[in-house]
């Protein structure tokens, strides 16, 4: 293998994804405006979510439930009549419908047990699993408040204090922004080396190298440095860029060794790329391989969900994949601010699952040319 030919090779590479304004237009959106959206948008267990009132009551008790409901959790309270209560929630102008019935207070005093009722639409099921509680813990307080005719903080044995390590606000926005980067370095690197591939041969642009003095080798490692190149610079722009200062994420370690693992992990993805575009006979088959192996790799690898929630046989055959090792070590540098003794583990994983990605797609390759 000449050096000479791999570079000028991973130069054409380089022009040929210029020309491209899709995936161009791919990469850019990927790695600055899908990181900050995805960001900012991280939803709160419950976050402004719509709620109207019918007090039928008009008493202090009713009123004192009425304006207990207040951003963030909750939009301010919409006061309706019973007639619209089902037309607004059939319009799905709220997520809750909260029915104060006529003479609540009056029972609430005689020591009758008076029953409120809560209308929710189940549709939206990110707010409506969790709110229910919310709405119930907020009416119990206020109604246990005026029976006692005193607001005090319930006394409890025990005494909890919180230490909240490497994020203290709990904000999930620094979460989601450096989880989408890790996730989006797997995508990326996957679709531009394929994609490489099945373009060269649409155009027939692979039959004119077969007849140059190159190898497989060389022709291989070309697309692997080229569109990792390209993913590497991308990622380095949107951790300095987008993480760090639009949205003010603070990165605990090094940068040079996260860029250290991701290289190696895109020695790993590039070279299954190519083997995926060896199978595929088209992009639109490409575009199906992926979506069978990127969701598996995206939500198996922890990155989505922790790996000690997940059946101890998944969690084995996903030491197999890179992904897994790669979350670890982002996790751990970006998160945590490990060094080199503690990732050192994943680093040596991803060479050797690089290393055998890398011999299988090369003989899948060298199978594809002939």
């Amino acid at each position: 293998m000449r050096a000479a030919n791999v570079l000028q090779l991973g130069i054409k590479e380089l022009r040929g994804l210029v020309r491209d304004p899709v995936l161009m237009f791919l990469i850019v959106y990927a790695f600055t405006v899908s990181i900050y959206t995805a960001s900012r948008a991280m939803p709160e267990t419950l976050n402004r979510a719509a709620i109207a009132i019918v007090d039928e009551d008009q008493s202090p008790v009713s009123v004192r439930i009425s304006t207990a409901f207040y951003p963030p959790y909750f939009t301010p309270p919409q006061l309706i009549t019973p007639q619209e209560m089902d037309a607004r929630m059939d319009a799905g102008l709220d997520t809750f419908a909260l029915d104060i019935p006529p003479d609540f207070q009056r029972d609430l005093l005689a020591g009758r047990s008076p029953t409120i009722q809560l209308n929710i639409d189940a549709t939206r099921m990110s707010q409506a699993f969790t709110g229910g509680g919310y709405v119930q813990s907020i009416v119990s307080s206020e109604v246990s408040e005026f029976l006692n005719r005193y607001r005090r903080a319930s006394d409890v044995p025990v005494d909890l204090v919180l230490r909240s390590r490497f994020n203290a606000e709990l904000n999930k926005s620094w979460f989601g922004a450096i989880t989408n980067v890790i996730s989006h370095i797997t995508m990326l690197s996957i679709i531009l080396t394929g994609a490489a591939l099945i373009r060269e041969r649409e155009h027939g642009t692979i039959e004119h190298l077969l007849v140059m003095p190159v190898t497989p080798t060389e022709i291989m490692v070309s697309k692997i440095w080229s569109m990792g190149l390209v993913v590497l610079v991308a990622t380095s722009f949107s951790l300095i860029v987008v993480v760090q200062g639009f949205l003010a994420v603070p990165i605990h370690g090094s940068l040079a060794l996260f860029l250290a693992g991701t290289a190696l992990q895109l020695f790993a993805t590039t070279s299954l790329g190519i083997f995926l575009a060896t199978v595929a006979g088209s992009m639109p088959q490409f575009g199906l391989l992926l979506m069978m192996v990127l969701l598996p790799l995206q939500v198996l690898s922890g990155g989505v969900t922790p790996r000690e929630s997940m059946p101890e046989i998944i969690q084995v055959i996903m030491y197999a994949a890179p992904n897994t090792h790669f979350v670890m070590l982002a996790q751990a540098i970006l998160f945590r601010g490990a060094g080199l003794d503690v990732v050192w583990p994943q680093l040596l994983a991803l060479a050797g699952i690089g290393t055998v990605l890398f011999l299988f797609s090369l003989q899948r390759f060298r199978a594809f040319l002939r």
